[in-house]
């Protein structure tokens, strides 16, 4: 196992460079020798936090175990572009659930353009494009009239035309992650970039067009960490849901009004303040929630119930590790993790067109 590149990883108050490299060691030793990263050993993989695991390892320097995990998805594409929503330890032959959602699988596109700007490989995205593009074919195919995108489809292929605005707002990261890919290899995609700006309009203008899910803190950040709100309207929405979710000293709710606070959550929301400029804020929230970190290995707890003192779930997981990570990265300058994140220099896609103004 290689010494994890941690430099743009010391955050004082949250990982001394050795806490980062036990943390990187922590997700390499759950990944399996085909690539597949697992929430933990025993238990499933999700398409989605196993991409967020690998662009943690990318910004650690694991470049050659990260791309392991983009071929792991390459090769276990479905026909029609997706990924089944759970196999069992990241088994392909296992499958736990073969519903297909539609924010798990767009979420390849924000983990190659990442892998590419880390590591500059010309054939990795040349490999990858094929995937990309099936999967971004896929999710458009569940997007509505109104701009927003489907949730699934089931087993038996019926759609789920119920939209998330959590899932949609993680799809409209990804739409333009992915029209970064199409850009730097000069292949145009118009209607992607119409159906941007249709989920960007639906994101900001019409909260009837999702299922009510306001009690999660997920909703309230989202639509910023996706990149649909930018300033004063990104910063007017924290404000506003700031008083709810954040719980001094502990983190955020995963959901009002339960005493339960996660890890995830709150290194997403450190992640979305950043992109706005709230670095201070940022900080806070991920020193807040070192009280989860396991010593022995270098993960982290889910959650925390602080009214039982109780740590819940009892699972380090992954991708709870991998959101922090990358959080740190974004605060420590890691070029890749801000470019993705930050949004400055992602394809917006058309703006928003006047035929979703009603």
């Amino acid at each position: 196992m290689t010494t994890p590149r941690t430099e743009h990883l010391v955050l004082p108050g949250v990982l001394t460079a050795e806490q980062a490299a036990e943390t990187v060691r922590g997700i390499l030793a759950v990944q399996r020798e085909d690539g597949a990263i697992p929430w933990f050993r025993g238990h499933h993989l999700d398409p989605w936090d196993h991409v967020e695991a690998a662009m943690a390892l990318d910004a650690a320097g694991e470049h050659e175990a990260a791309e392991r995990a983009y071929l792991w998805l390459a090769r276990h594409q479905n026909p029609d572009g997706s990924w089944y929503a759970a196999y069992a330890d990241g088994d392909p032959d296992d499958v736990t659930d073969r519903s297909r959602e539609t924010n798990f699988v767009a979420y390849i596109a924000v983990g190659v353009w990442h892998h590419y700007l880390s590591t500059g490989d010309d054939t990795f995205l040349d490999r990858m494009w094929p995937v990309v593009y099936a999967a971004v074919e896929f999710v458009l195919r569940l997007q509505q009239p109104g701009g927003q995108i489907g949730w699934k489809r089931e087993d038996d292929g019926t759609p789920v035309t119920d939209a998330l605005l959590t899932g949609s707002s993680s799809i409209h990261h990804a739409l333009r992650c992915a029209l970064a890919v199409a850009e730097q290899r000069e292949e145009p995609q118009p209607d992607w970039e119409l159906a941007v700006g249709m989920l960007r309009h639906a994101i900001r203008r019409h909260p009837e067009r999702f299922l009510d899910k306001d009690r999660y803190s997920m909703d309230w950040y989202y639509p910023v960490l996706g990149g649909a709100l930018t300033g004063a309207e990104a910063r007017a929405r924290v404000e506003e849901g700031w008083e709810r979710f954040v719980v001094p000293g502990l983190g955020v709710r995963c959901v009002v009004p339960n005493p339960w606070v996660t890890g995830g959550e709150s290194a997403e929301l450190a992640l979305a303040l950043w992109a706005i400029g709230e670095s201070d804020r940022a900080l806070d929230i991920l020193a807040s929630i070192q009280h989860l970190r396991d010593p022995e290995t270098g993960l982290y707890w889910t959650g925390y119930v602080f009214d039982d003192d109780a740590i819940w779930p009892r699972e380090l997981t992954t991708w709870t590790a991998g959101s922090l990570l990358l959080a740190v990265a974004a605060l420590g300058g890691h070029e890749a993790t801000c470019a993705v994140f930050g949004g400055d220099l992602l394809p917006r896609g058309l703006e928003e067109p006047e035929c979703c103004e009603a």
